[in-house]
């Protein structure tokens, strides 16, 4: 990833309020930065965008160094993958979009 950045489709990330301006012309950053004024997992941004999630984790991860996004990782990073409870709830914030 060019950015740099872990992230995996449970990765959160979030615009803070003191994000600096924008500077990239391609309408999928300006999308992903409206997107993300409320917290989203990359996977919902991927899904809301109808990117595939390899392109959407480089955009993110572009924005991420820009200072634009900030990120978190799951909230439980030593769950086991088969936990139904994290897949529901991505499963869940993706039907919604």
């Amino acid at each position: 990833m060019g950015a740099g950045h872990d992230l995996d489709m449970l990765t959160v990330v979030l615009v803070p309020n003191a994000a600096p301006p924008l500077r990239r012309v391609e309408p999928e950053y300006a999308e992903i930065v409206r997107l993300c004024r409320l917290p989203l997992a990359v996977a919902e941004v991927s899904a809301a965008l109808r990117l595939p999630l390899a392109v959407t984790k480089i955009l993110v991860g572009d924005l991420i160094s820009d200072g634009i996004l900030n990120f978190r990782g799951p909230a439980n990073s030593e769950a086991v993958p088969d936990d139904l409870n994290i897949l529901r709830a991505v499963l869940d914030g993706i039907r919604k979009i």
